[in-house]
């Protein structure tokens, strides 16, 4: 599973990061922010329903191997500013 976020489209609703907690964060602007670029299928449930949430689709969720690179591209891992 890979995670895309869009930085031009995320207000900053912060469901994600409510949603999925351990794979979501804000940043200090409140934007979504990845804490996990490729997170186990644990995570999986609560990561879908987390891009389901986002008020302007500004999280993309793909799966399988023709998702590489997907997450780390559009994606800022934690601690990258």
């Amino acid at each position: 599973m890979d995670i895309a976020i869009d930085h031009d489209k995320c207000i900053g609703a912060g469901q994600c990061a409510l949603i999925a907690p351990e794979v979501f964060d804000q940043d200090d602007d409140g934007l979504a922010l990845l804490l996990v670029d490729r997170p186990g299928a644990a995570h999986a449930p609560a990561v879908r329903e987390a891009a389901e949430s986002c008020p302007l689709s500004a999280i993309s969720v793909a799966e399988g191997p023709a998702a590489e690179g997907v997450g780390t591209a559009a994606g800022r891992p934690h601690g990258s500013d």
